[in-house]
């Protein structure tokens, strides 16, 4: 599956990257890389969908002229940056802090464009 070597890629690319997960509409996991185990991944990803899913209304309640492309959350320990690739699939990153986020955010938005192509 594309997928798997597309997410495999954007992981081992990144600097200190935790994993990445590509997930439908209702926060399922399509399929995920990871260096941590997979329940972890598939936990946050379900929680991401929520998140994605109330800024995309939102976005859309402020009658915001934009769509909600990414946006990322950073705590002590790591970032989290999730981003739509379109209506019905989202791909979201976890890496940790050292890693700096302008350059996570590069490889993620490089592969969700990636990830556009192939859906």
């Amino acid at each position: 599956m594309p997928y798997s070597n597309i997410l495999e890629e954007l992981v081992n690319s990144t600097p200190h990257s935790i994993g990445a997960i590509l997930v439908d509409w209702e926060g399922e996991a399509v399929q995920e890389y990871c260096h941590c185990t997979p329940y972890d991944i598939r936990f946050m990803a379900a929680h991401q969908a929520i998140l994605l899913n109330h800024l995309k209304e939102l976005s859309i309640r402020m009658e915001s002229e934009e769509a909600v492309r990414d946006f990322s959350i950073s705590t002590d320990q790591a970032h989290l940056i999730i981003g739509c690739i379109d209506d019905d699939y989202s791909l979201m990153m976890s890496v940790d802090r050292r890693c700096p986020l302008h350059l996570a955010l590069y490889r993620f938005r490089n592969t969700v464009a990636e990830l556009r192509r192939e859906i």
